[in-house]
């Protein structure tokens, strides 16, 4: 919303499909996995840089439309899941929401990782675009960074930002970078990430969809 209404209360009325005013995001809708391990991680390391190669799942279901008074957003919640070739043990997870608002063209992504770590990053995209582009900042108040106090300390994250793309094959490729102030190293470093996934399985509807067309479903009978 670029404005605050006098009226903060009244909602707007919600269409129940989901996938019909997710704009940009309905093509993210679905379950994505990388063909073997094509991932590019470049993490730090105390006498280093590491790059490592992974493996990546990733499942987007759309969710039920969600009101902030009159601010309407549509939105999907996703499980990101990533494993390297050399280790049974999981490398990277994270949930969180992918969200959109059809007035404005805002987009948003929650993202929390399970080492005491979250965000919400923010940018602006029209549905027919094929790239979204997102970034949060540390110390914000509004799209913002949130760490533990040893993350703070040790590996303070400045910035981060993800770049998504909607391949002309069907695929999707995201490059996500993260700015961070490690402890004891000079400048920052970019904690870089990129995978190319492809679809592997449709999206379940959202919950008051299908209630909604099973309602329809019995009126008809």
């Amino acid at each position: 919303m670029a404005d605050i209404p006098d009226d903060i209360f009244t909602e707007q009325d919600a269409d129940p499909n989901t996938l019909a005013k997710l704009g940009p995001l309905a093509r993210l809708a679905g379950v994505w996995a990388s063909e073997g391990p094509r991932g590019a991680d470049i993490n730090p390391k105390a006498d280093g840089p590491e790059h490592r190669v992974y493996s990546e799942t990733i499942e987007a279901h759309p969710i039920d439309p969600q009101a902030n008074g009159p601010q309407l957003l549509y939105g999907l919640r996703y499980h990101v899941h990533i494993n390297t070739p050399e280790e049974d043990t999981t490398f990277h997870d994270q949930t969180g929401y992918w969200l959109y608002e059809p007035d404005t063209g805002l987009i948003m992504q929650t993202v929390s990782i399970p080492r005491g770590q979250v965000a919400l990053a923010s940018g602006f995209a029209k549905p027919e675009d094929t790239t979204l582009r997102l970034s949060a900042v540390r110390g914000k108040t509004d799209y913002g960074i949130c760490s533990t106090s040893f993350l703070e300390q040790a590996f303070r994250t400045e910035s981060y930002s993800i770049e998504l793309t909607f391949n002309p094959d069907g695929s999707i490729t995201y490059v996500t970078e993260t700015m961070l102030a490690v402890h004891g190293q000079e400048g920052l470093f970019n904690h870089r990430d990129t995978n190319t996934l492809v679809k592997v399985g449709e999206a379940r509807p959202n919950p008051l969809f299908e209630i909604v067309g099973q309602g329809q479903g019995q009126g008809q009978e």
